[in-house]
């Protein structure tokens, strides 16, 4: 092969993965807000369920609830709650 048609190959080739890593950097950016989100969610929906037990409305810890304290914040405990006390 010509030395040329290498080094057109090998550019192509840079430009070809630098392309795919932009394209596949907005979701991965967004799955690690999400997981962060859904970490801290897990903190505060532990904390709150440690003083409800005082007066008896706690509510599970699992990933889900987590997922929705992390994204609504206190409206998602809120939702919660009421989900809870609907459905008990």
């Amino acid at each position: 092969m010509d030395t040329i048609a290498i080094i057109l190959m090998i550019g192509a080739a840079v430009a070809l993965i630098a392309l795919l890593i932009k394209i596949l950097a907005a979701p991965m950016r967004l799955l690690a807000k999400l997981a962060i989100n859904t970490a801290v969610g897990y903190v505060v929906l532990f904390i709150f369920d440690f003083f409800a037990d005082f007066f008896a409305i706690g509510v599970e810890l699992n990933l889900l609830n987590a997922l929705v304290v992390g994204v609504l914040g206190i409206p998602g405990i809120l939702l919660l709650v009421l989900l809870k006390f609907l459905f008990l």
